[in-house]
């Protein structure tokens, strides 16, 4: 394990798999894991350092080894993500899953070395009314404190045994603190507009979807590949909301070499 300090004064620990300075991956996760309870992306990183390149996972700020207090503002995880992306010191192609492809999208002016967005499921267009009106609920019930109240607000139309799961962590329902950079990028993104975040990078953005998906889940990568200058969606090995490591590395391995 490896931290570095974000301009905010966050400690964040994170692994590095492969060296310093060779071609990397951040990966950026979505509202919930953290790198002890998420092998596929470990396996993944260490597959993609076999490969000779490098790949960073991170616990988000104010989860697992990244201890924070309070509530965690969208642009205290972007500072995170830049600096993760300098201690790589080569260029850095971001990997967003889930929500943390909205974060992944944010966080792209930040770093001077981005080569690359590569998101995997990215839930845009996903929520009933809009993401603006699905987070507005959500932020409500986390101001009032009402966090239970949040956790099931940020879940609605996800299947019922990820809440039940969720119910069993002992972090439960202050895990809700660090999904708010999750729920301000995407309803952020949104209320803008795809281009107005895609539009101007110069860099591939690639969109994935597993073999096995949610309904919505292609669409919203065909919007974005449609949104990006470079941009391109496909299917890349997985099922419900994950990917297979080894394919996923092959395909990262060959955005890194291009």
């Amino acid at each position: 394990m490896e931290t570095i300090t974000t301009a905010s004064g966050d400690r964040v620990a994170f692994d590095r798999y492969g060296a310093p300075g060779t071609p990397a991956v951040v990966f950026i996760q979505g509202a919930g894991p953290t790198r002890a309870d998420d092998p596929v992306t470990a396996e993944t990183g260490r597959l993609l350092a076999e490969r000779g390149h490098q790949a960073i996972v991170h616990d988000r700020v104010g989860r697992g080894d990244s201890p924070a207090s309070g509530p965690i503002a969208l642009e205290r995880e972007l500072e995170a993500i830049a600096a993760l992306a300098e201690t790589a010191a080569a260029p850095v192609v971001l990997v967003g899953h889930s929500s943390g492809c909205a974060i992944a999208v944010r966080a792209a002016p930040r770093v001077p070395g981005l080569a690359g967005l590569v998101l995997w499921e990215a839930p845009f267009g996903q929520f009933e009314g809009g993401a603006p009106a699905w987070w507005a609920v959500v932020e409500q019930a986390v101001a009032d404190g009402r966090l239970e109240d949040a956790v099931a607000a940020y879940m609605v139309g996800m299947p019922p045994e990820w809440l039940e799961e969720l119910r069993r962590s002992p972090d439960y329902p202050g895990l809700v603190l660090s999904w708010i950079p999750d729920g301000e990028a995407l309803a952020s993104i949104e209320a803008d507009g795809l281009g107005a975040h895609l539009g101007g990078l110069a860099v591939p953005v690639l969109a994935v979807v597993g073999t096995e998906t949610f309904p919505g889940m292609a669409e919203a990568a065909d919007a974005i590949a449609d949104a990006a200058p470079a941009g391109a969606s496909e299917r890349v090995s997985g099922a419900w909301h994950s990917w297979e490591p080894a394919a996923m590395a092959e395909r990262l391995g060959r955005v890194l070499d291009a």
